[in-house]
């Protein structure tokens, strides 16, 4: 009986027959070898993966309409770090700080000349070496974080940007036209904190100035040495603070609470669910109160033309609720002075140590 042939024996004997017969070597073709073109890239450019420009030196000046990004935090040792002259830019911080060690402040961190529009600024910081030291602002660095210059800007935004220790202002924009804060954060400024058409979910403290000045603010608290924590047409839910001037002014104030050490903690044309404290001046005083609160040292708690379920409180001598015109439904209390005074007085009482006054005149 004859062995059976190996797997490798017939092996050879095919490659033997197909070099003798060119016909079966078509049984091992595998198709054309010649490529149908030339090969497609396997990668992205870097253009495709980075569309943006960066940047990664100052003083810069960007003049294109494009969007720009920082690669590493920029140090400048005198005048301005980036320029913009462009509209339509956007410019991302990208977590890195620009900073000034000039030791004379004069320049500006990011500065828009006269005009722009379509400019977005965002994510990063602006820092320079001003101190406040008793209110009096001095030091090194830049003397402003982010300014327009000229005609006013348009369309600008600027969010999550954190601006400190600027001879002058932190935050400029102007508010003549749709200029945007939002998420911001300055401290330690000489002059204005924020200053927009509308602000949102920023802080501003330690500004010489007014802390934060625009249209409409929601959600914003601010504090200043001198001049206004918060003013605003229109406030919704901010805290405003000043050391020795209006804590918090506004046409109209919703949910807002203003302290002042020397003047009036909250003033409005109206004020609604509002709470008003000075140490020295009027608690709250509007025109029309509705629901507020307020508390004075040594003056009026709350003072209006009209007020209704208000309450006031005086720790001194003089009124607690003071009601020109009105009074519906309130409550005044005063340490030794007139608990409530109206004009009209619906429902309403007041007590104080000395005595309790009420005052009810028809109209």
């Amino acid at each position: 009986m004859k062995k059976p042939l190996s797997a490798r024996t017939i092996w050879l004997t095919l490659v033997l027959l197909s070099t003798l017969n060119p016909q079966l070597s078509t049984v091992f073709a595998q198709g054309p070898l010649t490529p149908p073109g030339a090969p497609a890239p396997l990668f992205k450019t870097l253009a495709q993966i980075e569309p943006r420009t960066p940047i990664s030196s100052a003083p810069f000046t960007i003049t294109n309409r494009r969007s720009f990004y920082l690669t590493t935090n920029l140090t400048v040792a005198t005048g301005n770090a980036i320029t913009i002259t462009a509209n339509g830019v956007t410019l991302d911080l990208n977590g890195f700080t620009i900073a000034s060690t000039a030791p004379s402040p004069t320049g500006t961190g990011i500065l828009l000349s006269s005009g722009r529009s379509g400019v977005h600024i965002l994510n990063g910081f602006v820092t320079g070496g001003v101190t406040n030291n008793g209110g009096v602002y001095s030091g090194s660095g830049f003397a402003n974080g982010i300014l327009h210059s000229g005609v006013l800007p348009g369309n600008v935004r600027v969010a999550g940007v954190s601006v400190s220790g600027c001879l002058n202002d932190g935050i400029n924009l102007g508010s003549d036209d749709s200029t945007v804060a939002e998420s911001c954060a300055v401290r330690v400024v000489g002059g204005i904190g924020i200053y927009a058409t509308s602000v949102t979910r920023c802080t501003a403290i330690q500004c010489g100035i007014a802390a934060i000045f625009v249209r409409t603010a929601s959600d914003c608290y601010g504090q200043s040495s001198t001049f206004y924590g918060l003013y605003a047409n229109t406030a919704d839910n901010c805290f405003g603070v000043s050391d020795s001037y209006i804590g918090l002014s506004a046409n109209t104030a919703n949910n807002c609470y203003g302290v002042s050490d020397s003047s009036i903690g909250l003033a409005a044309d109206t004020a609604n669910n509002c709470r008003g404290n000075s140490s020295g001046s009027q608690g709250v005083r509007a025109t029309t109160a509705n629901n507020c609160y307020g508390f004075s040292g040594s003056n009026r708690g709350l003072y209006a033309e009209l007020a209704t379920s208000c309450y006031g409180f005086c720790n001194g001598g003089s009124f607690g609720v003071y009601a020109t015109y009105v009074a519906n439904t309130c409550y005044g209390s005063s340490a030794s002075g007139t608990g409530l005074y109206a004009y009209i007085a619906n429902s309403c009482a007041g007590s104080s140590v000395s005595y309790t006054y009420h005052y009810n005149m028809p109209p």
